[in-house]
């Protein structure tokens, strides 16, 4: 009898409990920034916010926003396509100790893609130095468009770069399913002890290591645009956005 009484309980309560769903309001936080394109912290209450043009803003724990930036470097950005700029910023692991962040962003000199390391200045922690700057990677951008610009350290101490096909339509070049390209990929590199001699090694268990068809850079390919993507911090596992062309966007695990 007690199975016929829990059965229909749960047929019952188990539809409710989905349907209980919170309600989600947007509300303004912080205001008067230019071209917002990422965002990113360094375990601390402050958010360091990306602007396209090759700025980086600070906003405070009360949404505001510092007046000086904590990086300028402008001059070195071309922006003047809609998906050119400065479009990722990642906080090294041990950024407490080491000062290191990284940047990506296309060159003033035609846009090409670069990876940079720079450093917070060490008696101020709200001003990075703009002459630290390492370049870590490069890579020629045959058109204005598909910049991809995601970086992100993985649970793993790795930095993973996400690069678009190189742009056009229809991938033209077919770099994305190229073997000798970073475009089309997210790779995966060591920067934890970068200097100007080795800016990063490649991790000995990157899948192509030893194949010597591929770069041993990547990681992932045949990727159009991997715009965003994220690791989940429980699971580690990565999810991407990939911007679509005509009929559909992408979400990839």
């Amino acid at each position: 009898m007690l199975k016929k009484i829990i059965a229909p309980l749960s047929f019952f309560c188990f539809p409710l409990f989905l349907l209980a769903q919170p309600k989600i309001q947007l509300v303004d936080f912080a205001t008067g920034l230019s071209g917002p394109v990422d965002i990113a912290h360094c375990n601390d209450s402050r958010l360091f916010v990306v602007e396209q043009d090759g700025i980086i803003k600070i906003v405070d724990s009360l949404g505001a926003v510092r007046t000086t930036p904590f990086l300028d470097i402008d001059a070195r950005v071309n922006s003047t396509s809609n998906e050119q700029g400065l479009l990722g910023l990642a906080f090294h692991p041990n950024y407490a100790q080491n000062g290191y962040f990284f940047v990506y962003y296309t060159q003033n000199n035609g846009g090409d893609t670069r990876v940079s390391r720079f450093s917070v200045m060490p008696d101020n922690p709200n001003m990075a130095d703009p002459n630290s700057e390492l370049t870590i990677i490069e890579q020629d951008q045959p058109y204005n468009n598909h910049n991809g610009g995601c970086i992100k350290f993985g649970p793993d101490g790795y930095l993973y770069i996400g690069l678009g096909d190189g742009g056009a339509g229809g991938d033209p070049q077919g770099n994305g399913q190229k073997k000798t390209t970073f475009l089309g990929k997210i790779l995966r590199i060591d920067v934890n002890n970068s200097s100007v001699a080795t800016p990063y090694v490649v991790p000995p268990d990157n899948p192509f290591v030893g194949n010597t068809a591929y770069l041993p850079e990547i990681w992932s390919l045949g990727w159009r645009n991997p715009w965003r993507f994220s690791f989940d911090r429980l699971t580690g596992d990565m999810w991407i956005g990939d911007v679509g062309q005509g009929d559909r966007e992408e979400i990839d695990f």
